[in-house]
């Protein structure tokens, strides 16, 4: 149902259909749910699925609110929200038992999820994700963050800055574009708040769950040390991989070992099938 402002009628109250918008790739007995980040919608995970095992893993690939087609549904826009919209998007497909991919905000999204029904994740991946302590930012970079909202130049900057100033200008601006285009501005704005500034670490820490960390390297925002200090920390049972020819956005710049890492990781999970998947 639409949700009518002074400005007009702007929002719906609820998801279309009750559940995330997603799509599925694969029919295999592993489940899998991906959660996209702060710049794109399910379309950043685009680059992947034509690689993807399908006979092994069967993927949701969804769209939080404000963004893709779900880009004009009101919500708070937070992780613990997205956790529960990702939980009812699980309970609507029938998986009990599953496991999360998340990239950057999404990694947070993740976490969250964990937090909320431990008993039901398989095994967590993120992939360059924003630890559960948040993400301290200085002022300077606040502003060009928190900018970034309604500037696409400080979209384009972000992007250059987490991909270590090495892609091309035509990636940078075609990488713009679709953020524009998939994002709502006000709730891309707010997703900030929560993703940068909220921390539930305490909620996580000591997981039993295997928990697999990707970053590249050329990335400085979410490096390989601050997955060590973060990630490594909680998750007894966590792994670490840097990939060394990319930077933020595994998806785009290094899509073919970015799938090998991750479904090896996935693929050692012997549990619910009795042998692996």
């Amino acid at each position: 149902m639409p949700v009518a402002t002074g400005a007009g009628v702007t929002a719906l109250s609820v998801l279309p259909d009750g559940v995330l918008p997603h799509t599925l790739y694969g029919e295999g007995p592993h489940k899998v749910i991906a959660v996209h980040g702060w710049f794109a919608d399910r379309s950043a995970y685009d680059p992947v699925v034509r690689d993807l095992d399908s006979g092994s893993f069967q993927y949701a690939v969804a769209d939080l609110r404000g963004y893709g087609a779900a880009k004009d549904v009101a919500g708070a826009y937070t992780t613990a929200e997205g956790a529960a919209d990702v939980l009812a998007l699980a309970d609507r497909l029938g998986w009990e038992r599953f496991s999360l991919i998340g990239h950057s905000m999404g990694g947070s999204v993740i976490q969250r999820t964990l937090a909320a029904a431990p008993h039901r994740v398989r095994r967590l991946v993120g992939i360059s994700p924003v630890p559960a302590s948040g993400l301290p930012l200085s002022p300077e970079q606040w502003e060009l963050f928190s900018g970034a909202a309604a500037s696409p130049e400080n979209r384009r900057m972000i992007l250059d800055l987490t991909t270590g100033g090495r892609r091309p200008a035509a990636w940078l601006d075609r990488m713009v574009r679709r953020s524009l285009r998939c994002s709502d501005e006000r709730a891309f704005r707010a997703w900030l708040d929560s993703w940068a500034g909220e921390t539930f670490h305490d909620r996580i820490d000591g997981s039993p769950v295997e928990a697999l960390a990707v970053v590249g390297a050329l990335d400085p925002a979410l490096s390989a040390e601050v997955q060590r200090a973060t990630w490594m920390r909680w998750f007894p049972r966590g792994e670490l991989v840097e990939l060394a020819s990319c930077g933020h956005y595994a998806m785009d710049e290094a899509p073919l070992d970015l799938i090998r890492v991750v479904e090896d990781f996935l693929r050692a999970d012997t549990r619910d099938g009795g042998g692996t998947v």
